[in-house]
């Protein structure tokens, strides 16, 4: 299709799932702000799924780090940087030569000061939000909730599996392979199965907890589900059980009940809705606060195999109330 007579706003978030998930009210506020215009989101093309589900987005175009966006058609109408604060995301788009700039305060670049919007908001999805209002574009945090996948059956949580993804990307955020085997071993039952997910890099990892837990191995998903059947599992899962990683926002983007455990970031800056079916776990004064650190941040450790299950049987007990 030709779209050479239609503006263009070229959106830049070459980052990862959970940092997509969390500017899908952004990218749904500039979807209303500029409804004459082709949105382009340059992102990882790894995640193309979730860009369709947010309903958004008009082009993806793959992209998994600024310094690597390819823009070759004519000049953007609108650059708008969702990545970062500058100054490298902030160049990236400059190259475009777009006609006006939406982003954080830079050199050539209107906006707000960056300090000033993390001060008065703590979430990353508010932060996004407040930055377009700021450029006069409303903006609702709570706009996040995905559709599930097409194709698939109503969820009927009370009897859909449970998932249990052990893995995160840093150590500092990967709670003990061991603990997650006792809560999978409990949570394991004939109604509602456990189902261990992962990446492939995981693989080993997913493994490791299942036999712990007395699981087979074809309770192990991890490095078996492409995005497009995690988000299917997600979003008709009784409950997800992870760390501060991008299942975790899978599970609040679809309403899925979950247990989320955080470490050396808190959920106050990455966490879900406080009015959705969540629960998140956290020991801010044991908190060390290095996200990329090799070893699990001491917040996470003082997090127990009894928390876990305490808030697990809590959710799912007021889901099955609701349902009742």
């Amino acid at each position: 299709m030709d779209h050479s007579w239609q503006p263009t706003a070229l959106v830049l978030r070459a980052l990862h799932l959970g940092d997509l998930l969390v500017t899908v009210p952004a990218l749904r506020a500039l979807r209303r702000a500029l409804p004459e215009h082709r949105i382009v989101l340059a992102t990882n093309g790894s995640l193309a799924p979730l860009v369709s589900l947010s309903g958004a987005v008009d082009q993806l175009l793959p992209t998994a780090d600024p310094q690597e966006l390819d823009w070759t058609g004519p000049a953007p109408d609108v650059a708008v940087n969702l990545h970062g604060t500058g100054p490298q995301s902030h160049h990236a788009l400059d190259r475009t030569e777009p006609r006006r700039r939406i982003g954080y305060r830079a050199p050539g670049w209107p906006g707000p000061d960056a300090e000033d919007i993390a001060r008065r908001h703590p979430h990353e999805r508010e932060r996004w939000c407040a930055m377009l209002a700021a450029h006069g574009i409303p903006a609702d945090p709570a706009d996040l909730r995905l559709p599930p996948p097409p194709g698939g059956p109503v969820p009927n949580r009370s009897c859909a599996p449970v998932l249990v993804h052990p893995g995160a990307r840093y150590g500092a955020k990967r709670w003990p392979a061991r603990r997650f085997a006792e809560v999978a071993a409990v949570l394991h039952c004939a109604v509602s199965p456990v189902l261990i997910t992962g990446t492939a890099d995981e693989r080993d990892l997913a493994l490791t907890v299942a036999r712990e837990a007395g699981l087979a191995e074809s309770r192990v998903l991890a490095g078996r589900t492409d995005l497009d059947e995690l988000c299917a599992l997600v979003a008709r899962a009784a409950l997800v059980v992870s760390g501060d990683t991008g299942i975790a926002h899978l599970a609040a983007a679809f309403a899925t009940p979950s247990v989320t455990l955080y470490g050396p970031v808190g959920p106050q800056q990455w966490g879900p809705p406080a009015d959705g079916p969540h629960a998140v776990l956290h020991e801010p004064d044991a908190r060390r606060g290095d996200p990329f650190a090799d070893d699990p941040d001491p917040a996470l450790l003082a997090i127990g195999v009894g928390d876990v299950l305490r808030a697990a049987a809590a959710l799912r007990g007021s889901h099955a109330q609701a349902s009742g």
